[in-house]
This record gives C-alpha cells, sequence and structure tokens, in this order.
C-alpha cells in the first residue's frame, strides 16, 4: 500500500461508490481525505464511517465531509481554499463526480447533454484549476480523474461518451502544462462497476442489477465485473509515488474486455 502520510487528499463524488472506496484507500494510506458531496448528509456519514475503519485508524489517517457543488465555480473556489486554510496543503485531487443521464441521441433533450457534459467534465475542470493553485507553489501535486470505457462510444450515452472522452484530453493537455512543477496528471477509465450508476443503467435497458451484471460477466474475460475497491487501487497507485514518472495517462479498468 502506497504511504499517504501527511497528505490531503481531495475525492469529489465521495460519498459512494468509486469516490466512497477512493477515499477509503487513500485514509488506510494515512492521508487526510476531505470527502466532497453535493450531499452533505451523505458525505458526513461517508467521512465517518472512514474514519472509524480500522485499517484507517491504524494509518492514522482520518476523513472529513465538505458540502460542494462541483460545478459551480464560486463554491468549488471557496471550499478548496477552505482546504487549504485548514490543513495548510493540498497534494491529491482526484475527480469522480458523475452522473448519467442516458438515452438514445435522437431522443436526448439539451438539458440532460448540459447537466452530464457540467457534472462530468466541467467539475473536472473547475476543481483542477481550483487545485493547481496550491500544488504548483508547493511544486508537487497528484491530480486523477474518473473517465470511462464508455469514452470509445457506448449507445444511449452519447453526453457520457462525450464528457469522458473530455476527461482524456483534459487529462493529456494538463499533464503537458502542469509536469513542470512536479504535477502528474493521469485518468482511470472504468468499464462496468458494480455500482448505484450501473444499477439505474441496468434499470433503463429493463433488466436487474444482477441480471445485467451477469450479462456483462459472460462477456468479460475475466468472468465477473468489477468492485469499486478495484478502480480505487488503480487511482491510489496514481495519487502515490510510486508512479511518480506516470503522468498523462488514462488506464482502463475493464476485466480484459475488448
Amino acid at each position: 500500500m502506497s504511504n499517504f502520510t501527511n497528505r490531503v487528499a481531495a475525492v469529489t463524488g465521495g460519498a459512494q461508490g468509486i469516490g466512497a472506496a477512493t477515499a477509503l484507500k487513500l485514509a488506510a494510506g494515512g492521508a487526510t481525505v476531505v470527502v466532497l458531496d453535493l450531499n452533505e448528509d451523505r458525505a458526513k456519514d461517508t467521512a465517518q464511517r472512514i474514519s472509524d475503519h480500522p485499517d484507517v485508524l491504524a494509518a492514522g489517517g482520518k476523513a472529513v465531509a465538505a458540502c460542494c457543488d462541483v460545478t459551480d465555480e464560486e463554491a468549488v473556489d471557496r471550499v478548496f481554499d477552505d482546504i487549504h486554510r485548514e490543513f495548510g496543503r493540498l497534494d491529491i485531487l482526484v475527480n469522480n463526480a458523475g452522473i448519467t443521464r442516458d438515452n438514445m441521441f435522437f431522443k436526448m433533450e439539451r438539458p440532460d447533454w448540459d447537466s452530464v457534459l457540467t457534472t462530468n467534465l466541467t467539475s473536472a475542470y473547475l476543481c483542477s484549476r481550483a487545485a493547481q493553485r496550491y500544488m504548483v507553489p508547493a511544486k508537487y501535486g497528484k491530480i486523477v480523474s474518473l473517465s470511462s470505457r464508455s469514452a470509445l462510444g457506448n449507445r444511449g450515452q452519447a453526453n457520457y461518451a462525450a464528457a469522458k472522452a473530455g476527461i482524456q484530453g483534459l487529462t493529456a493537455t494538463l499533464a503537458i502544462e502542469l509536469g513542470p512543477f512536479n504535477i502528474t496528471v493521469n485518468a482511470v477509465a472504468p468499464g462496468y462497476i458494480a455500482t448505484s450508476m450501473t444499477a439505474a443503467t441496468a434499470e433503463r435497458v429493463g433488466a436487474s442489477p444482477a441480471e445485467h451484471q451477469q450479462a456483462v460477466a459472460e462477456r468479460t474475460p475475466l468472468g465477473r465485473v468489477g468492485q469499486p475497491e478495484e478502480v480505487a487501487a488503480a487511482v491510489a497507485f496514481f495519487a502515490g509515488d510510486d508512479s511518480s514518472y506516470i503522468s498523462g495517462q488514462t488506464l482502463y479498468i475493464n476485466g480484459g474486455a475488448r
């Protein structure tokens, strides 16, 4: 496990799913993790559970909650300023917040296009811009963003696919611009992971989550779907110093699917 002692991390959309698993992974490595989420009560519950986890207690890590609408520029700038003021540093940013509003392209309404692009892509721009203000002077930083296998195209997800492809372009460009300041920028692109988001996708196509997972597992070389903890492990690798010469990359986490 990477050593995140004395590191301060912010995880957007950190109250559930991949975000919560990532926050736990970093805290179990000794980090102080800020669980950023639009739902304040859920963020507080998640932060408390992480702080009480035996692995986190043993490592000296902890989690705190912060409510933030990551699509709101002023709110983002304010919460990152608060984080830096309270902890004196910001070492790691995980851009995980995301939503889906799936529909076939000819049915997709403009609000569903805009909300997915704003939540999944613009939020990463806003949070990365805020974070680098503190990382650049410190000459240290790790930014990891969540893309998706859907970036390669996925039926019924034109908006989501466009946003997640945008994450990869943003990642590659920020790696070029922030590299001279010892800031690495990478992305992970999960395939099917068992979360509330994929459960909603199952319902959209008229299947139960279990039925949908079984269908995906049958066409995945490893014979199963992924778990949030498996994505969190890859995020933690990019967030740690073992990946110090890796930047601008997108790692697909999909059980060998093609």
